[in-house]
């Protein structure tokens, strides 16, 4: 399906979450972009309209409750910001020949092909990439970690004569990401000593893994194999967050590493150190951005840091978090010209153009 370059695409969104709420308030500025369109998954929201939930004014689109209805409105694209993947969702929808922008889970599809495999054998990338083809629509996933985050370690080697190793980083306090279910998955709040926490984080986050072979894929780079490391901090206190509770000798915070491997050494790798609470042991030096590191000749050290627009209180937790859900959000708003313009099938980052990365200027 192909739009014109100075209309603009009709979106239909799926949840309206932290992530969701936030894609709400900017598509109405958002030039490429129209809402026709948003699927909730709790009762309660079906029929009313979609400003009200993501706490702005009436935008005078009114919330729906089945695929059915997100394929009798004919949108361009779908954007999906659930927190979990909804693969009987995904095929329904590209079967129907509209396109996917997800935020949910999905980089390479590496992860869900491990954790979460379909029950015929078959991978989950083999299955939503035939539903694809046959709908003519595409498939692509994205975010800011992992998302961006790869996107800007990969820019940043191209004035790299010689490779050696290449890291992504994301230093950042997760405290102000209030999604309870999200993080009692990863596992923070057990006991640090609980011999399934390294499970669970490396089940959770395995997404990452998808990231590093994504930008070996960049690279041209084949890895034989993608290594899980973790380093776990425990409360030092009990740590009351109002919305979480971690218990004095619970996790949290973690220092989590991916690793791409080649003959037994790393050579791309992607860490996340997570902080929920500064008061653990051990603690890290959270940095509140993204660094790419590269070894090699010459070596590069970027930081990617985000501030707020002028005016805005980050002594308010709505807005500090508010910044964290606009980074993820705006990688899959700003994309959706360019996945439209794709080929059928899935495609990752190191398949899209440049133009894919590229922000807005304001109306």
């Amino acid at each position: 399906m192909t739009i014109g370059n100075t209309t603009p695409a009709r979106v239909f969104q799926v949840a309206t979450g932290n992530v969701g709420s936030e894609t709400i308030r900017r598509i109405g500025a958002h030039p490429d972009l129209e809402l026709v369109g948003v699927h909730c998954y709790t009762p309660e929201k079906v029929g009313r309209d979609v400003g009200e939930l993501a706490g702005i004014a009436p935008v005078g689109v009114l919330a729906t409750g089945t695929v059915e209805e997100i394929v009798a409105a004919c949108p361009d694209v779908v954007t999906f910001h659930g927190v979990f993947p909804d693969e009987q969702l995904y095929l329904k929808v590209l079967e129907a020949g509209i396109n996917i922008v997800t935020t949910a889970d999905w980089i390479t599809g590496h992860h869900r092909d491990l954790n979460h495999p379909h029950p015929s054998g078959r991978s989950w990338r083999e299955i939503l990439d035939e539903a694809a083809k046959a709908g003519g629509a595409t498939f692509y996933g994205t975010g800011m970690n992992p998302g961006l985050n790869q996107i800007l370690g990969i820019v940043a080697s191209a004035d790299v004569a010689q490779i050696e190793n290449v890291t992504t980083i994301e230093s950042v306090d997760v405290s102000c990401h209030h999604s309870a279910e999200t993080w009692k998955e990863v596992g923070y709040g057990r006991p640090v000593d609980d011999p399934a926490l390294p499970g669970m984080l490396r089940k959770y986050t395995e997404v990452f893994a998808d990231s590093v072979y994504m930008m070996a894929d960049a690279f041209d780079l084949e890895l034989d194999e993608v290594m899980f490391d973790c380093e776990l901090g425990a409360c030092t206190e009990d740590v009351d967050l109002g919305w979480y509770q971690l218990p004095k000798g619970s996790l949290g915070g973690s220092y989590i590493k991916y690793l791409g491997m080649v003959d037994g050494v790393s050579r791309i790798e992607t860490h996340l150190e997570w902080q929920m609470t500064p008061r653990t042991e051990p603690k890290w030096d959270i940095r509140g951005c993204y660094i790419t590191m590269i070894k090699g000749d010459p070596q590069i050290y970027t930081k990617h840091m985000i501030f707020p627009a002028p005016g805005v209180d980050l002594s308010d937790p709505e807005d500090f978090a508010s910044i964290g859900m606009t980074v993820t959000g705006l990688p899959a708003l700003n994309s959706v010209r360019s996945v439209i313009a794709a080929p059928p099938g899935i495609v990752t980052s190191a398949d899209l153009p440049l133009r894919t990365f590229a922000g807005r200027f304001t109306r």
